[in-house]
């Protein structure tokens, strides 16, 4: 369908999606998700060409994917898998998808058969682990996708993931990243870049136990989130504090304020499927997601976790959020 970003697209009735998917309820190894079925016949755009995304699962860097793409507005709620609060962007393959003219008139949506049967059987393995999108990535996108292959910020670019400007950057960061892996394998310490770290520059300081503090935060309310300086004095030498792990992407985010949008409890184990539920709380604010700046230009658009002890309260009126 050659989509880009901004496109329209109208999402295919049931039985359409029905005709593509197989006795597991996928598409090219990809689930469609019993949340997905709230959106049959509505009308949407293309938010990301979902090209690539970033391996989360085994580390392996980033994975190629085939005819799919992000919708604005569409993401996991979690609804059918145990309360899940990670709340996904999720994954449209195009033979779900038909490009529909703004000035043609919406059809009424057509009875079929339904969906949910099929996809409920598939989405619990047992009481606890489920299968999503997530679960399966690394069979839905089972080719790496080198560094070196240029035709990815070609895509970026033309598909309108990213500018130039961004696609370069990211580019640059993934050069020097990988120049800080190889300096550490043959260069002695002392030649070592800010100590071989990541473009970021986040380092842990708090040893082996990391601290804690409970702040109670609500939905709604303001927060800014704490200096880069005084949240590395939270972390361990894995970048986690209590298990909770602070990527390079988040400190970008450091100084800025926002609004609480919920407290996450449960959470889906992409590895294992198995649902958690969080001894601590954590945190997730409003319009802040991961944007691939140091990771590719990956569309795939995470919403991260924050510990309360990265936040700090803000008083009615104490600021506006970003």
């Amino acid at each position: 369908m050659n989509l880009r970003v901004g496109d329209l697209v109208e999402v295919r009735g049931e039985a359409e999606i029905l005709a593509t998917l197989d006795e597991r309820g996928e598409l090219e190894s990809l689930p469609f998700m019993p949340e997905m079925a709230r959106f049959c016949g509505r009308r949407m755009t293309v938010h990301k060409v979902a090209h690539k995304l970033c391996d989360t699962i085994s580390r392996s860097g980033m994975r190629r994917m085939e005819r799919a793409v992000h919708l604005t507005g569409a993401r996991c709620d979690g609804g059918e898998h145990g309360g899940c609060q990670t709340a996904c962007s999720l994954y449209w393959k195009e033979a779900w998808l038909k490009r529909v003219d703004p000035d043609e008139p919406q059809a009424p949506p057509r009875p079929g058969p339904e969906l949910l049967p099929l996809l409920r059987a598939n989405t619990r393995k047992d009481a606890d682990h489920y299968s999503c999108q997530a679960t399966e990535l690394l069979r839905a996108a089972p080719a790496c996708l080198p560094f070196r292959d240029l035709g990815q910020y070609v895509t970026d670019v033309r598909s309108g993931n990213a500018g130039v400007a961004a696609v370069a950057r990211a580019f640059l960061v993934g050069l020097f990243n990988r120049f800080q892996e190889l300096s550490k394998k043959v260069l002695p310490r002392r030649l070592w870049i800010r100590r071989g770290l990541r473009w970021g520059f986040v380092e842990g300081r708090a040893g082996r136990v990391t601290p804690t503090e409970e702040l109670d935060l609500k939905p709604g309310e303001l927060v800014r989130i704490r200096s880069k300086e005084e949240i590395l004095d939270t972390l361990n030498d894995d970048l986690l504090n209590r298990g909770l792990g602070f990527e390079e992407e988040m400190a970008r985010y450091c100084g800025r304020t926002a609004r609480v949008r919920a407290r996450v409890e449960r959470c889906l184990d992409e590895r294992t499927g198995r649902m958690l539920s969080m001894k601590s709380p954590c945190i997730v604010l409003d319009d802040l997601v991961c944007e691939g700046v140091y990771n590719a230009s990956c569309p795939r658009e995470f919403v991260p976790f924050w510990r309360e002890i990265w936040l700090e309260r803000l008083p009615p009126g104490g600021g506006d959020a970003l």
